[in-house]
């Protein structure tokens, strides 16, 4: 798996997480416990830190980049769907930017909500706790999000990092 230092920006990675060998990980970067990267996610922390936090999947394609000015914060038990774009944003403790989303700067997709798929969460909007944001431009429908939904991809991806971990092996 191609993880670069970038200068003095140096990756850290918790050995409990699982990034697939096609995942790129450059620069500041910081990767939680049981998390898991999957092919073609990018994470690239150069302008400034990315931090991921435990049990938190980063799926398959997805770009996570920061600003010179905002960090990107992805916390515990979220799920980050697959083709998600994130840059200089917050995501809150179990939370889940479904598929084909972006997040953008300054933003923050708080604790138990969910950025359906396609969704574009502009700069400085907030998605209040348990809400769904839906549409490009994002549209906020408030106590719509589904927790369990949430809680069935955390599980689900940390069951597929550990058997990736255990199982995954090249043939070509």
């Amino acid at each position: 798996m191609p993880i670069y230092a970038l200068g003095d920006q140096v990756p850290s990675i918790d050995p409990t997480a699982y990034v697939h060998p096609d995942a790129v990980i450059i620069g500041s970067v910081t990767i939680g416990a049981n998390s898991s990267i999957w092919p073609g996610a990018v994470l690239r922390g150069d302008d400034g830190a990315i931090v991921i936090g435990a049990r938190t999947s980063i799926q398959d394609g997805t770009v996570v980049h920061t600003t010179p000015f905002s960090h990107t914060t992805v916390g515990d038990d979220c799920v980050i769907g697959h083709i998600v774009h994130l840059e200089g944003c917050i995501i809150e403790n179990g939370a889940q930017v479904s598929s084909g989303s972006v997040v953008l700067h300054r933003a923050v997709i708080s604790s138990g909500s969910i950025v359906a798929a396609n969704a574009v969460v502009l700069n400085d909007t907030v998605v209040p706790p348990g809400a769904l944001a839906v549409g490009a431009p994002a549209v906020i429908k408030e106590n719509r999000a589904r927790q369990g939904d949430i809680d069935i991809a955390v599980q689900a991806y940390l069951h597929k990092g550990d058997r990736f971990k255990k199982e995954l092996r090249r043939i070509d």
